[in-house]
C-alpha cells in the first residue's frame, strides 16, 4: 500500500493526469455540446429512426460471435492504457535523474539516452561569474546541431514556404525521450545581420510582434562579454497556464558572422513558483550571417538565420508538435512583419534600448576552438549513431506486440482464425 501512495505522490503522476485531462477535457466539452445542439434541432423522424437501431446497437454490444463493437472498443481501450503507461513510465524515468538545467547537463534528454552525452555538452557548471553563464561549450553545443552533427541526425521536413521578401524552411528531429528538436533556415531579404542580431535580442521592441511575450526584465549583465540574465513569462493558450523562463544569452562573432546562444539558467535569487511553471529545460540558439540575394544581383543584401531550438514545455509531445506545426507559419510571418517594423523605427540618429546596446558587445570566436570542437562533436555524433544502430537491431516495438496480442486473442475467440490455423495445421499434416 506504501508502494502505490508513493507511486501516486510523485510530482510526475499528477502532472502526467493533468496534462491528459488538459488535452480532454476541452475535446469532450465541444463534443458534448455538439451533441446536444444537434439532438436539440433535429427533425422528428429521427426518433422512429433511433427506435429501429437501437435494438441492432444493443446486440452487436451484447452479441457474443466475431469482432462486435464491445471487443473491438476494448482493443483500442488495451492499445490507449499501453501508450499512457508508458509515456509515465519514461516520464518517471526521467524525472528520478532530474536536474537543475544549465548549470550542468540539460535536465531530460533531448535526443534520446544515447544522444544525451553530446547534449550535455550544452551547459557548463554554474559559477557566480556572469560570464561562465554560457560558456563555449554551449557554442560547441550549437555548431554539432547545425553544421558537425546535422548529417548524424534524421530531420523530418516540415516546411518550405517563401513571401516576396523572405523564405522559410523548417525540420525537427524526434528523439526517443525529451523534447522535440527543431531547425530552421529563414533568409531576410533587405536585410543586415547587425539589424537582425538587435531585434533578436530587443526586449523592448519584442512586444510589439511577440504576443505571447507578457513580461520581461534583465536581471544580470556583463558589460565586459556581452552576457545577460533576462526572466521571461509567455502567455499560452486558455488551456495551458503561462510558462515562466529564466534565460542566459550570449554573442560570438566572427567577422560579419554571429553566433547567438540563448539558454535556461538557474537562478537563485528568483526561486520557482506553482505559477507560472517554470521552463527548465530551454536552448533556442542560432547563426545569422550574411548571404547572396535571391534577386540575382551577386549582392549580399540578404541575411541568413539557422536556427536550433528545443525546450520542455511540460505538455505531452504530440500536443507541442500539434500546436507547433499549425502556428509555425503566422508565427514566422509575424516575425517578418516585426523585422520589417525594427528596420523602420531604426532610422540614423535613433537611440538603441538597452537590450539592444548589449546585443552590440561580443565575443571575439576562436575558430581553432571551433575546428577542434566540430571535429570532436562529429565523432561523438558517429559513436552515437553506431550505438543507436546496434540498439535498433534488439530493440522490440511493444505496440505492434500488442495489437497482435489483442487481434489473436479477438480472432481466437471468435473462432475464425482458430479455425483457420486448424485448417491449416491439418493441410500440413496431410501432405506429410
Amino acid at each position: 500500500m506504501d508502494m502505490f501512495m508513493d507511486f501516486f505522490n510523485k510530482p510526475s503522476v499528477t502532472e502526467t493526469f493533468v496534462d491528459i485531462l488538459l488535452c480532454a477535457v476541452p475535446i469532450w466539452v465541444a463534443v458534448m455540446i455538439g451533441l446536444l445542439i444537434g439532438w436539440s434541432w433535429r427533425p422528428r423522424w429521427t426518433g422512429l429512426v433511433y427506435l429501429g437501431f437501437r435494438s441492432k446497437l444493443r446486440f452487436l454490444l451484447t452479441a457474443p460471435p466475431g469482432f462486435g463493437a464491445r471487443r473491438i472498443w476494448l482493443a483500442f481501450t488495451a492499445l490507449s492504457v499501453f501508450s499512457v503507461c508508458r509515456t509515465l513510465w519514461s516520464r518517471l524515468g526521467s524525472s528520478n535523474k532530474k536536474s537543475l538545467v544549465s548549470g550542468s547537463a540539460p535536465s531530460s534528454k533531448p535526443v534520446g539516452e544515447e544522444e544525451e552525452e553530446s547534449f550535455s555538452r550544452a551547459s557548463d557548471k554554474i559559477t557566480e561569474k556572469e560570464q561562465d553563464v554560457v560558456t563555449e561549450k554551449d557554442l560547441e553545443h550549437l555548431l554539432y546541431l547545425l553544421e558537425a552533427g546535422n548529417a548524424n541526425l534524421e530531420w523530418q521536413s516540415m516546411m518550405d514556404k517563401s513571401t516576396p521578401n523572405m523564405s522559410y524552411q523548417a525540420w525537427r528531429h524526434e528523439p526517443e525521450t525529451g523534447p522535440v528538436v527543431y531547425r530552421s533556415r529563414t533568409v531576410f531579404e533587405d536585410a543586415t545581420p547587425d539589424i537582425v542580431r538587435d531585434f533578436f535580442w530587443d526586449d523592448e521592441f519584442r512586444p510589439k510582434w511577440d504576443p505571447m511575450l507578457a513580461y520581461f526584465k534583465t536581471l544580470e549583465e556583463d558589460p565586459k562579454t556581452g552576457t545577460t540574465i533576462v526572466h521571461w513569462i509567455k502567455k499560452f493558450p486558455f488551456f495551458c497556464s503561462d510558462r515562466e523562463y529564466i534565460i542566459g544569452r550570449r554573442i560570438w562573432e566572427s567577422g560579419k558572422k554571429y553566433y547567438a546562444v540563448t539558454k535556461g539558467v538557474p537562478y537563485q535569487a528568483l526561486p520557482k513558483r506553482d505559477k507560472p511553471r517554470r521552463v527548465e529545460l530551454y536552448f533556442s540558439s542560432w547563426i545569422i550571417k550574411a548571404v547572396e540575394s535571391r534577386k540575382g544581383d551577386g549582392q549580399m543584401t540578404a541575411c541568413e538565420v539557422s536556427l536550433v531550438h528545443y525546450e520542455d514545455m511540460g505538455i505531452p509531445k504530440d500536443v507541442a508538435k500539434l500546436g507547433v506545426r499549425h502556428g509555425m507559419w503566422g508565427a514566422v510571418k509575424k516575425l517578418n512583419s516585426g523585422l520589417r517594423a525594427y528596420q523602420s523605427a531604426r532610422k540614423p540618429g535613433t537611440s538603441l534600448s538597452p537590450s539592444a546596446q548589449m546585443a552590440s558587445i561580443t565575443t571575439k570566436l576562436n575558430l581553432d576552438l571551433v575546428e577542434t570542437s566540430g571535429a570532436e562533436e562529429e565523432e561523438r555524433g558517429r559513436a552515437v549513431e553506431n550505438a543507436r544502430k546496434q540498439k535498433d537491431q534488439f530493440s522490440v516495438d511493444w505496440k505492434w506486440i500488442v495489437v497482435g496480442g489483442v487481434a489473436l486473442a479477438c480472432g481466437l475467440h471468435s473462432s475464425a482464425i482458430g479455425k483457420a490455423l486448424m485448417v491449416g495445421a491439418g493441410q500440413r499434416l496431410a501432405r506429410r
